[in-house]
């Protein structure tokens, strides 16, 4: 599987490939981090690209003097912000169509029905949560628009998670990024940001799992008829 061992080695070793990037493209080097963003944001297709990781090591090369961290950050939060907004749009004018034609047969309908209802009770703070959830960051946009979440209220919330979402992991990695150890230990800081990451999935999931079992009855042992 060589095109699955490069793209662990180019998420795992971001802080190389970065500034070789930079260093051979310059300015070029920020429409390659605009589109991976936008992408991973906008199109449910590409849930799998980097994004955490991504941003840190973004932050972390910018730290280096490799890039600017001014252009760095306007040009994540953008990609960021306009990712889930076409995301949104392609879910709340595509989405029902879609569906009836099998492209999206791992949505099932009833959940596409509920989805209005769900956004209408949490779709705030889903919205800016879910920035921070791979996979589940490429999801939320859609489904909040085939729900029919108002727009203005979803462009809102869109913005705040944009901007928390790149403020806080290009941050770290510019104060962060540098010090020795992270820079000796950087393979093993983004398996942990991914760990983090998915770790509201796994706890769903969990929990999820628990309360199938307890909502199933368990089964009862006859009694033992008298002789």
């Amino acid at each position: 599987m060589p095109e699955l061992t490069s793209y662990l080695d180019y998420v795992l070793h971001l802080n190389r490939h970065l500034p070789e990037l930079a260093a051979a493209h310059g300015s070029q080097i920020y429409l390659s981090l605009f589109l991976v963003v936008f992408c991973e944001t906008g199109l449910i297709i590409l849930p799998f690209l980097p994004g955490d990781s991504l941003l840190f090591a973004a932050g972390a090369v910018a730290a280096t003097g490799a890039m600017d961290v001014s252009t760095v950050g306007l040009v994540l939060a953008t990609a960021a912000i306009v990712g889930d907004a076409v995301n949104y749009l392609v879910g709340y004018f595509f989405g029902y169509k879609l569906h009836d034609r099998d492209f999206l047969r791992i949505i099932d309908r009833k959940h596409i029905e509920r989805t209005h209802s769900y956004f209408e009770r949490y779709g705030k703070m889903t919205i800016i949560i879910a920035r921070f959830v791979p996979i589940v960051r490429t999801f939320a946009p859609f489904l909040a628009g085939v729900g029919s979440m108002r727009y203005m209220e979803f462009a809102t919330f869109n913005v705040i998670g944009g901007l928390l979402w790149v403020a806080l992991l290009v941050g770290a990695g510019y104060g962060f990024g540098n010090i020795p150890w992270v820079k000796d230990h950087f393979s093993t800081v983004v398996l942990s940001i991914i760990a983090v990451s998915v770790l509201p999935l796994v706890i769903g999931y969990l929990r999820e799992r628990s309360a199938q079992t307890s909502a199933t009855p368990k089964n009862r042992s006859r009694p033992i008829p008298d002789p």
